[in-house]
């Protein structure tokens, strides 16, 4: 070992450690082990703009518009609602129906997109089915992850896997060369969750139900304080209004037309202020609105449908790593948090001085016309759908053009790198299209079109995974130029070598390294891994001498398959909170799931690709 890979195995431990311990943002993460790694001389500093050449972020950008158009025109909503009315049977078929559709669709769309999609969905079928949501969320995590693996564009990983490929000048993947393996994993998984889930699943309700919220819808008052009310010149809270004992809630406050900006313990109340208040407290007893309002001198002027509803918090959102008081919560998303779920507990107090953090899920009061609004933001995973009210879903517009052209653009994009790639191979002279190149007209054709806008395309794509991404292959590049791959390789086949006959050396090792992927996917991110095993894996196929192709399918596959903790990928925690889980829940699980994968897929692969 000499200290160049003495140096790279330093930093890989590091990059483990603050993935694992979350010292900043994931994009943040990768972006400076990038910069550390130039610095200490791991990667020339004339190949660091190569990082930024690599097509699978491009390519994983344009399909983030494509999978946004098929969002915006609500293709998979749609047919999530129609499960909504179509499926009558019991737990078993409502996992079976979620779940067939969100694996159909985390095949050619963001997995993060689709649960995100077909959460408030699930949610409001669960409540009208009188189901646990415990019993539904979970499986739609699993599946949306199991769906990724049976295409090349089914996820980022797969697609990163691909352009590191390139990178080391190798042989690419095609479109449906993960077919072979993804689609028995997901048939194996959807068959385990259906049988076995109902049992293993908790039957326990969301933070909603665990504080004892008898009424999700509430009405919001909105109130003018006349020119005699007792609470003129008064401080706010220590007014009637700022009892929140008395389960009063203020959202909103407006002077001279305009709302006021500044957190409500800086307010003292004028003549002709206006307020929007909701009358909420959990197990009842909340202040009379008729008393309440002849009490303090104020005038009803209107009244609005308003919600208990649950925001998911997502790791890209901008309150990640805030207080509610410094991120100005209530003037900011016009809501009011009654609690703050994280890691199976309720907090309901002091939360204003909390710093918020990816998964949290935030229990709020606010307006069902509110609702669009908040989904725009982007900072948060919606469980009610904008569309619903009084927990009925409404009649939404479908716009027929937009979800043909959406579809049309992306199987064309999928015809045309498939059918090229054979045409090619079959040498007919017909040049191979890449994938990030049909992307990237396919993303220009739905702007054209005004299927999306610029905005709305920007919107679309995830930026946090893309600098991530270019981050983290940065660290491949140091694996294999520094030589750390090999050494690590070799000492990988001589660790082996005296417990195992050369025959069957190439089989153990297929193994360790699924279970070591699965394993590594579970406490780092699935790109991270995939990043640093790809080098290490074709070294060890050389090292042996034998194909890397089972190897290379094998980190794939195992870097998507992290089911037993939630932190190991971010649909878990966008449905950790919704469905009142626990650790343990992921554990008992997820685990089983994994070991299904590794005896499924381990046996496969050599068939398919032999050594």
């Amino acid at each position: 070992m000499n200290q160049d890979i003495a140096f790279t195995l330093l930093v890989v431990l590091l990059t483990l450690v603050a993935f694992i311990r979350e010292w900043a943002p994931p994009d943040v993460l990768a972006l400076s082990i990038l910069c550390l790694l130039v610095a200490l001389g791991l990667v020339d500093m004339k190949d660091m703009s190569s990082v930024f050449r690599n097509e699978a972020p491009l390519t994983i950008a344009a399909l983030f518009v494509i999978g946004g158009a098929l969002e915006k025109s609500g293709a998979v909503d749609q047919i999530g609602r129609l499960l909504q009315h179509r499926v009558k049977g019991g737990v078993r078929a409502s996992i079976f129906a979620f779940s067939v559709v969100a694996t159909f669709f985390s095949a050619w769309m963001n997995n993060t997109a689709i649960v995100a999609i077909l959460l408030p969905v699930v949610l409001g079928f669960a409540r009208s089915k009188e189901i646990p949501a415990s019993k539904l969320l979970i499986p739609l995590s699993y599946s949306s992850i199991l769906g990724g693996c049976c295409t090349l564009i089914g996820t980022s990983t797969n697609l990163l896997v691909n352009g590191t490929l390139k990178d080391m000048g190798l042989e690419p993947m095609s479109m449906f060369a993960l077919a072979p393996l993804g689609i028995p994993l997901a048939i194996a998984g959807i068959a385990y969750m259906v049988i076995f889930g109902p049992k293993l699943l908790p039957s326990r309700s969301s933070i909603t139900g665990s504080l004892e919220i008898d009424f999700r819808t509430t009405p919001l008052h909105h109130l003018l304080i006349g020119e005699g009310s007792q609470l003129v010149g008064k401080k706010l809270l220590d007014t009637q209004l700022g009892s929140r004992e008395a389960g009063i809630h203020v959202l909103e406050i407006r002077r001279r037309g305009a709302r006021l900006m500044v957190p409500l313990s800086e307010v003292t109340v004028e003549r002709n202020d206006r307020f929007l208040v909701a009358l909420h407290r959990r197990k009842g007893g909340a202040a009379k609105a008729e008393e309440l309002f002849h009490d303090i001198g104020a005038q009803e002027l209107s009244v609005v449908d308003g919600i208990v509803s649950e925001l998911v918090v997502p790791g890209e959102s901008s309150i990640v790593g805030r207080t509610l008081a410094a991120s100005d919560f209530r003037q900011r998303y016009n809501c009011v948090v009654l609690a703050v779920h994280r890691n199976g507990l309720n907090i309901t107090s002091r939360m204003a001085e909390i710093e918020i953090e990816r998964g949290d899920t935030l229990l709020v009061i606010t307006a069902v016309n509110n609702l669009p609004e908040l989904k725009a933001t982007r900072d948060f995973v919606l469980t009610d759908a904008p569309e619903d009210k009084h927990g009925s879903p409404a009649k939404v517009p479908v716009n027929r053009r937009a979800i043909m052209f959406s579809w049309g653009v992306l199987i064309a994009v999928v015809l045309t790198v498939t059918f090229t790639d054979i045409l090619n191979g079959m040498g007919l002279g017909i040049p191979a299209i890449p994938i990030h190149y049909a992307a990237m007209v396919g993303a220009l054709a739905l702007l054209w079109s005004g299927i999306l806008t610029p905005r709305e395309a920007y919107q679309s794509i995830d930026w946090q995974v893309l600098l991530m991404l270019y981050g983290l292959l940065g660290l491949g590049m140091a694996m294999q130029g520094t030589g750390t791959a090999d050494w690590l390789a070799k000492q990988m086949v001589n660790g082996v070598t005296g417990f195992v006959s050369p025959s069957l050396l190439p089989y153990v090792m297929l193994w360790l390294v699924f279970i070591f992927t699965v394993v590594l996917t579970e406490v780092l991110s699935n790109n991270a891994t995939a990043v640093m095993m790809v080098p290490i894996v074709v070294r060890l196929a050389d090292e042996m001498g034998v194909d890397m192709w089972p190897f290379i399918m094998a980190v794939t596959v195992a870097a998507s398959t992290a089911f037993a903790l939630p932190m190991g990928y971010q649909t878990h925690m966008m449905v950790y909170g919704p469905g009142g889980y626990r650790f343990s829940d992921y554990l008992r699980t997820g685990i089983p799931l994994n070991i299904l994968c590794i005896v499924i897929a381990c046996p496969i692969i050599p068939l398919i690709w032999p050594f």
